[in-house]
């Protein structure tokens, strides 16, 4: 695998940049498998290859080779998610910026298909997340990952970065994982090579100053910003640092790193802004680029208005209270005849998201109401929020493809929905009738490979 020769020359003066072990190690056509554990659902781990930890993420585990991950049915419970390991950085960016999490809302604005998105969900357990992605089909892969991994705590969004300019100072932490030419990719994926060219290195440049221009006045003043690339040119890593210290009003954050992390700490030309560059002949992942900024003054402040959403009538969470036992403290409202949930104390920011944005995905969904018949929601299934009300059917490795599948199998339960599990961890929905069991597995997800 050739890398272009104008990357290797652009990369010259570049911190850290070694090019004979740069070239070496895109040619050595080697691929480096990881995961990361979501400390949620817990799991045992032996039918996996686990051969490391991932130094600078507490759940990240390498592994030794790559399995077939769309038949471990613990992917679709949401209990792991594959994720390259330099990105998984995100970790230590905010475990040294926000360390006091509670309270805290935070805009993933680049979100699909989920990575980051699911790291955050799982750093921020008492903050509030919204998920965002401008393309309409990715936004949907970004709702599955984000159902599957669980938790009550986010909200996915479908929209523009200038629209969250409507939500001024509305949010704690900004992460921006910005789209770019993708350099950081050639090994793991080779067409990017084909793909690349110093125009379109410039053109992602300016794509990256236009969205963190629209996206910043919604991040309240101290708040941070977490800014990244898959990419090694400095247009779009270091110069972008100095853009955002001299045009934005930031002021950089450095990190701590151990030196055998091998992660390399670079300075912008001009302002010398903090920032970490991921070789792969120097750590075990692909080339990456993170930096880490505080916000010096807010913008200016104006009310934000409040969408009041549809409540779902008392009749009918009485109705659901007494098939489902819940966690307290959860407000609920209808969407699209779905009853949807979210814990109480997100429910007025709830109310100014939707006031100014699409909303895909708000909380979690709980059940639609067939008359009187309760029809339990998948994502429900994976919420980690029931806490009882339903049975459960423990299937081994055979019977929980079969339904992952959405093909015909045969367990023994009690008549009625049942949650299906496998290793401990749900599934999803069944409702077992005398004669047969309608399998209420997403179709969309279902798995297609045979």
């Amino acid at each position: 695998m050739a890398v272009p020769t104008a990357l290797i020359q652009s990369l010259q003066t570049a911190t850290g940049f070694q090019q004979e072990a740069f070239e070496a190690v895109h040619a050595s056509g080697e691929q480096i498998v990881s995961i990361r554990l979501n400390p949620a659902k817990p799991i045992e781990l032996s039918h996996l290859p686990i051969s490391d930890n991932v130094k600078w993420c507490e759940n990240g585990r390498y592994l030794a080779e790559r399995p077939f991950f769309t038949f471990d049915p613990f992917l679709h419970a949401g209990a792991y998610y594959v994720q390259e390991a330099s990105s998984m950085f995100l970790w230590q960016a905010i475990q040294q910026t926000v360390p006091n999490t509670a309270g805290k809302k935070v805009l993933d604005l680049c979100a699909a298909p989920g990575g980051k998105s699911t790291l955050l969900a799982s750093y921020f357990t008492d903050g509030l997340l919204v998920a965002n992605e401008v393309i309409k089909n990715r936004a949907n892969i970004l709702v599955e990952n984000c159902s599957k991994w669980g938790g009550g705590n986010l909200i996915v969004t479908n929209n523009d970065p200038s629209h969250f300019q409507s939500l001024p100072n509305f949010f704690d932490l900004l992460m921006i994982d910005a789209p770019c030419s993708g350099s950081g990719l050639f090994r793991k994926d080779p067409d990017a090579i084909q793909e690349w060219s110093e125009a379109n290195v410039a053109l992602c440049c300016q794509r990256q100053q236009r969205i963190l221009a629209d996206a910043l006045p919604c991040l309240a003043e101290e708040g941070i910003l977490i800014y990244s690339t898959c990419s090694y040119s400095q247009e779009e890593d270091e110069s972008i640092c100095d853009w955002l210290l001299e045009e934005m009003d930031m002021e950089s954050i450095p990190l701590k790193i151990e030196k055998d992390w091998g992660i390399v700490e670079t300075h912008a030309t001009v302002h010398g802004a903090a920032g970490y560059r991921f070789y792969p002949d120097q750590i075990k992942g692909e080339g990456f680029f993170l930096a880490c900024f505080r916000k010096k003054t807010g913008s200016f402040s104006t009310k934000i208005k409040l969408k009041a959403l549809p409540a779902t009538s008392k009749a009918q969470v009485q109705i659901l209270q007494s098939h489902i036992l819940l966690p307290e403290n959860l407000s609920f409202f209808d969407q699209n005849e779905s009853i949807r949930a979210i814990e109480t104390k997100w429910l007025s920011h709830l109310s100014s998201l939707a006031s100014h944005l699409y909303i895909k995905k708000a909380g979690v969904e709980i059940a639609s109401l067939k008359g009187k018949d309760l029809v339990p929601a998948h994502e429900l299934a994976l919420s980690g929020w029931i806490l009882g009300g339903y049975p459960s059917i423990e299937l081994d490795l055979e019977h929980a493809l079969l339904y992952l599948k959405r093909k015909e199998y045969r367990v023994e339960g009690q008549n009625g929905w049942n949650l299906m599990r496998y290793g401990g961890q749900p599934l999803g929905w069944a409702k077992i009738l005398p004669n047969r069991i309608n399998n209420y597995y997403p179709a969309e997800w279902r798995i297609l490979k045979e």
